[in-house]
């Protein structure tokens, strides 16, 4: 019997893996996919959780393969509103890592303990001491047992733990066009606030850009055509679109993230917008800040901190929230007058007192992560 089982193998269960793992936890990670994920959904790793990285080994190696974005621009109608300085921050990484979510994932699996895949959690079920897991594998249903169980798997991984419609989930109407393409610019983020809407403009590695254009409420029939030319008459820029996707957000807080020894991180517990780029760096928080309290129980007795962990966490996953839902309200095309009225209210903001605490919301410095906690 393992003293941790994880439960998905996505960025965040391979980081509470690796992490345990140096800490000298009999861990096991199980993956219903039978393959890695080679997608580049997110891209960017912020300050707090580069720092907590640093017990695996995997900080170095992630930024040995990223971009470093030390400061990012918001523009409108071709003018710079405002520039956000990541740099300044007091941190130990002061910037935010960008790197496809592949890359991310290939260095969390050569830390983290060999991964059991093609192997699908059905149920699970505290059982005394331990938990029992059952699940489907490649050679038919198998049953597995742990100390502790946490689930990592997305929110496909709610049904595990959550009764139907305990996790309230919201479906907001926007629709958003994205493309990962070769542009040209420096390691500078870029958000263009126009009147059709928000293009956002990310660093790759490789001399590449992550292009994320607002396309309004209604289906998308043709995705690259769309942002070919929402790129073109919003910021003038010529590239191509062939490989564009779309997709749409959603919002959902999980009212609790343990039932005893099974405990819920990341997308399976809570769901924020992707334009802001804090989704998945929530979910390493929550991994990140939960192992060394694992570390403690597998010895001992469950840590007394182990409540506030949770809560702190529900506090942080709350306050993404409300900043993704900013962010979403603030990306829809406006009128005329809309469009100028938010150019002056966003000028007035980040070239005034409010500059600071706007950088450190979006670096994620306001999480109990990044004080420790």
């Amino acid at each position: 019997m393992a003293d941790v089982l994880v439960v998905g193998a996505g960025p965040v269960g391979l980081a509470l893996a690796a992490d345990l793992r140096v800490r000298g936890v009999d861990v096991a990670i199980v993956e219903r996919r039978t393959g890695s994920d080679a997608g580049t959904r997110a891209i960017g790793i912020h300050s707090p959780s580069l720092a907590h990285l640093e017990a695996s080994g995997a900080t170095d190696a992630l930024l040995a393969r990223a971009v470093r974005i030390g400061r990012g621009e918001a523009r409108a109608d071709g003018r710079r509103l405002a520039t956000i300085r990541f740099d300044r921050l007091r941190a130990r990484h002061p910037f935010v890592a960008a790197l496809p979510q592949s890359d991310t994932v290939d260095v969390l699996t050569q830390l983290a303990p060999a991964v059991s895949r093609g192997v699908r959690v059905t149920a699970v079920r505290e059982d005394g001491a331990g938990v029992r897991v059952r699940a489907v594998g490649p050679r038919g249903e198998v049953d597995l047992r742990a100390a502790i169980v946490v689930v990592a798997s997305g929110w496909a991984g709610r049904e595990l733990v959550y009764r139907p419609g305990a996790v309230h989930t919201h479906h907001y109407p926007d629709r958003y066009a994205m493309v990962d393409v070769a542009a040209p610019g420096d390691a500078t983020a870029l958000v263009h606030l126009e009147r059709g809407g928000v293009v956002e403009s990310f660093p790759l590695p490789g001399g590449r850009r992550r292009l994320v254009a607002w396309a309004g409420k209604a289906d998308v029939p043709d995705a690259a055509e769309f942002l070919r030319a929402a790129l073109a008459d919003r910021v003038g820029l010529d590239v191509d679109t062939s490989t564009a996707s779309t997709f749409r957000v959603r919002r959902a807080v999980a009212p609790a993230l343990r039932r005893g020894r099974v405990i819920v991180v990341g997308d399976a517990a809570h769901e924020v917008s992707p334009i802001g780029g804090q989704g998945m760096n929530l979910g390493l928080l929550d991994a990140l800040t939960l192992s060394p309290l694992l570390a403690e129980w597998v010895r001992g007795t469950e840590p007394r901190r182990l409540a506030a962990w949770e809560q702190g966490r529900l506090a942080s996953a709350r306050h993404a929230a409300r900043l993704a839902f900013l962010n979403t309200m603030l990306g829809r095309g406006a009128s005329a007058p809309g469009h100028a009225t938010r150019s002056v209210a966003l000028r007035t903001v980040l070239r005034g007192p409010g500059a600071a605490a706007f950088t450190r919301a979006y670096a994620m410095d306001f999480d109990a992560a990044a004080r420790g906690g």
